[in-house]
């Protein structure tokens, strides 16, 4: 990233400067969701990768872990990690009061063919009102050389109590109504975009959680710290995780006697403060572009939330890395 962009619905310019970094931080890069999973499973050897393998339970003892899944079968190991996002099913045993906080967005993002709507790590953010809010950045170009963009769009709405309701809506396109409140070039953006390089989801995020781990078993990505989609720095997170993680374990190849739980503790040392942090600024940046009315469910009384519905994922999602990063 190189400039932010902050402009009204009418596409008036409101603010434009350069993309802050710390001291010693390095710049980032905004790459496609798409393409780090594809580096990432390319690394994995055969048969390590167990699709629809959804959990129901696990279990720990000093000499290991046991999960249980829905299909019947079982696993046992010497460590469990929760990488299983947003709704894991790790995470609630080992911090049981870990909620949902609906953020009050219906959200839709999508990857299109541009080359002209911003360049040269560009990213627009169109302030929140009349109910709607997007951003728009650069994602360079594919392995082909096409420049392509990618945009979201945030519409306030109420989260529907009923779950199949949440899912259908999630199938439904940007509305025609959001559309109308955008400025022309980049509501044409949005309806240029094929389908399914779209994706919709509901806004969620937790506060930060007062461990990653327990004893065998740790937290890694919005298994243990989801956020807004402010900074594009989720997936980020999960990725730094799991490089400290791979460090503190493959110190045990020297230093076996420290043992598995001693390596977990170390991790959680290095990560929790830094994606508290994480936490804290994604939603001051939320703030500060972000609703002035309070998130509302349906159902009794339109109250605030605590839970919510599936999300899904896809092509659209993104990642901010550092420049020197090897996603693969």
């Amino acid at each position: 990233m190189s400039r932010f962009v902050v402009r009204n619905l009418r596409g008036d310019l409101i603010e434009s400067s350069p993309a802050d970094r710390e001291p010693g931080e390095l710049p980032s890069l905004l790459i496609q969701r798409r393409s780090i999973l594809e580096a990432m499973a390319a690394r994995l050897d055969p048969g390590v990768f167990r699709p629809g393998a959804g959990l129901l339970s696990w279990s720990q003892d000093s000499a290991g872990v046991e999960a249980h899944f829905v299909d019947g079968s079982s696993w046992q190991g010497d460590l469990l990690i929760g990488a299983d996002g947003l709704h894991s099913r790790v995470a609630p045993q080992l911090v049981p009061l870990r909620r949902l906080n609906f953020l009050g967005d219906r959200v839709w993002r999508g990857v299109v063919a541009d080359g002209s709507f911003c360049r040269d790590g560009e990213f627009f953010v169109y302030a929140r009102g009349r109910g709607v809010y997007a951003n728009v950045f650069d994602l360079g170009t594919d392995a082909d050389g096409v420049p392509l963009t990618h945009w979201g769009f945030f519409q306030e709405e109420v989260l529907p109590a009923d779950r199949s309701e949440q899912r259908r809506l999630l199938s439904e396109p940007v509305p025609e109504e959001g559309l109308a409140k955008l400025p022309a070039d980049l509501a044409a953006l949005i309806r240029a975009t094929p389908p399914q390089r779209q994706v919709a989801n509901w806004s969620f995020d937790i506060d930060p959680l007062p461990t990653l781990v327990a004893g065998r078993v740790a937290l890694l990505g919005d298994a243990g710290h989801a956020m807004s989609s402010s900074q594009a720095r989720g997936m980020t997170a999960g990725l730094e995780d799991a490089v400290a993680l791979a460090r503190q374990l493959g110190a045990l190849a020297t230093d076996a006697a420290s043992g598995v739980e001693a390596a977990l503790l170390r991790y959680n040392a290095e990560r929790l403060p830094v994606v508290h942090r994480y936490q804290e600024r994604s939603r001051q940046v939320s703030a500060r572009t972000g609703r002035m009315r309070r998130p509302r469910v349906g159902g009794r009384g339109d109250q605030e939330v605590a839970g919510g519905a599936s999300g899904h994922s896809s092509e659209a999602g993104t990642a901010s890395q550092p420049a020197t990063a090897n996603p693969a």
